[in-house]
């Protein structure tokens, strides 16, 4: 048995009363994360029942202090080694967002908190500043959106993503961006201006073209069609788009997915790429929640056929198997993709991204916050 078979958390196996749908929001349940000292149960007391209770859940924002920016890592199977989120949690509140357990370091939910309590960097340029001044920094393509989706509603807000795209280009360094979110297209033109030096690429996600499934799997992203138009102005304004179909979920969306490729071909996509469903952590059990809310008929179903596509397991998190699965379910999604992809002209590769131009920002240390441990002004 997988662990997160038995890691469903007290509120999520009480039943119906402990699950509630809200208006925009993915998530029926908001467990305490992994490593919360404690558990909570609801408890009907007679004087407030969750059925009175406001429908409806206020997004709360606030600052991260963080140390650094730029993640490293060495996944073989991913094709980058760094990457930038400027939010923690997501707006968008899919369901199936493998960033969710990330919450519980901060302790707080992966549940409703992560698409409800969002952190942003907000010493983002500055940190991102300092650590390409490094003497030892080697320029390679910074990926966006591995995490949290950089174009989440807030960013038209806060515009994060925005000053740290303007300061990467100022430098001449490659970035990919990975987004669901249609307020890319208020930054086309720096995009675009980037895309003439070979410095950006965009994968645009469409899940699923039913705007229906879109409310409840994805509640506050675009509709797949907002998403069309997002790949075809990107591609007019000659920025290399292509589209990720992810996630596949198996009995709910998998069906669509030769629709989805031909669509996305149509409107100007380039490239494809496609992920089976991940459940790491927490997700599983609030995929389970989701399931037994909106599609108890078909919820046995959609969990076997990921357990036959894992190895048993709700979740298998080898390298070299856990964005594709594996077993017969897998294969066919797989030849499926290839057969599409090759009759729609699709490439598979993404495009090489210019890092000869790169120029290191010169650091004033004298007015740094961290002037007393750094020496880049010196050299």
């Amino acid at each position: 048995m997988d662990r997160t078979d038995f890691m469903q958390p007290a509120s999520v196996a009480d039943g119906p009363a402990s699950r509630r749908v809200l208006p925009g929001r993915g998530a029926v349940t908001n467990p305490e994360g992994r490593f919360a000292a404690t558990r909570s149960v609801p408890v009907d007391d007679g004087w407030t029942r969750l059925e009175d209770e406001d429908a409806s859940v206020v997004t709360e924002v606030r600052p991260e202090r963080a140390r650094t920016l730029i993640t490293q890592n060495a996944s073989p199977d991913i094709p980058f080694d760094r990457s930038i989120n400027p939010y923690r949690g997501c707006e968008h509140g899919c369901i199936y967002c493998y960033a969710r357990p990330a919450h519980a370091y901060v302790d707080l939910s992966p549940g409703l908190d992560f698409e409800t309590r969002i952190l942003f960097k907000a010493d983002a340029e500055r940190l991102l500043t300092q650590e390409l001044a490094k003497p030892g920094y080697r320029c390679r393509p910074i990926a966006f959106g591995t995490n949290t989706d950089p174009y989440q509603p807030l960013e038209r807000r806060l515009r994060v993503t925005r000053r740290l795209l303007e300061l990467l280009s100022a430098h001449d360094h490659p970035v990919t961006i990975t987004t669901r979110g249609a307020a890319i297209l208020d930054d086309l033109e720096l995009l675009a201006d980037m895309a003439r030096r070979d410095l950006v690429s965009v994968g645009v996600s469409l899940t699923t073209l039913d705007d229906d499934l879109k409310r409840i799997l994805e509640p506050r992203t675009p509709s797949g069609t907002a998403r069309l138009r997002t790949i075809r102005a990107l591609r007019e304004a000659g920025v290399p788009v292509g589209v990720m179909t992810a996630p596949i979920i198996p009995a709910i969306n998998d069906a669509e997915l030769e629709s989805l490729l031909e669509a996305a071909a149509e409107a100007g996509a380039e490239r494809a790429n496609w992920i089976l469903l991940r459940l790491p952590n927490e997700v599983a059990a609030l995929f389970r929640a989701w399931l037994a809310e909106h599609y108890p008929d078909r919820a046995a179903h959609v969990l076997s056929l990921v357990r036959q596509s894992r190895g048993g397991r709700l979740n298998d998190p080898r390298f070299g198997s856990r964005m594709r699965g594996d077993g017969a379910f897998a294969s066919l999604i797989a030849q499926r993709f290839q057969i599409a992809v090759r009759r729609l002209g699709l490439s598979d590769r993404s495009p090489r991204l210019c890092t000869s131009g790169f120029r290191p920002p010169v650091v004033d240390v004298t007015s740094a916050p961290d002037a007393s441990s750094s020496q880049l002004g010196l050299f």
